[in-house]
């Protein structure tokens, strides 16, 4: 029986997870972002993560933010933060990179509401 992670991610850090291929055949560690709030967080043991890729399309797909400050995050190279979320256990992090400036951050916030069309308020 494994032991629950301690360790805390909070949102913006920039971590790496094993992502399944769509054809399922196999894992790949990749980066990500984890875009779930610390009140996500209390009592729960997973986060919810933005896919982060080097392969650089343009123009940009409807979600996608350019990271402006790469290596300030952590990354090798150049990357998009993408609208692909997934929830994760925390035990599947296999480490923290860094975390996005908050530039990038209120950024991918912004891309990932217009993907998800959600506005303030308007859960009235």
């Amino acid at each position: 029986m494994t032991t629950p992670s301690t360790t805390t991610y909070s949102r913006g850090d920039v971590v790496l997870v094993p992502f399944l291929f769509t054809d399922r055949a196999a894992f790949k560690t990749r980066p990500a972002v984890v875009v779930s709030s610390d009140v996500y967080h209390v009592g729960r043991r997973e986060v919810i993560i933005a896919a982060v890729t080097s392969r650089i399309r343009q123009p940009l797909m409807p979600g996608d933010h350019l990271i402006g400050r790469w290596r300030e995050s952590g990354l090798p190279k150049p990357s998009v933060a993408t609208a692909i979320l997934r929830t994760v256990k925390r035990a599947m992090i296999a480490r923290r990179l860094g975390a996005l400036a908050a530039p990038d951050l209120r950024a991918v916030d912004a891309r990932l509401a217009e993907a998800l069309a959600l506005r303030a308020n308007s859960y009235s």
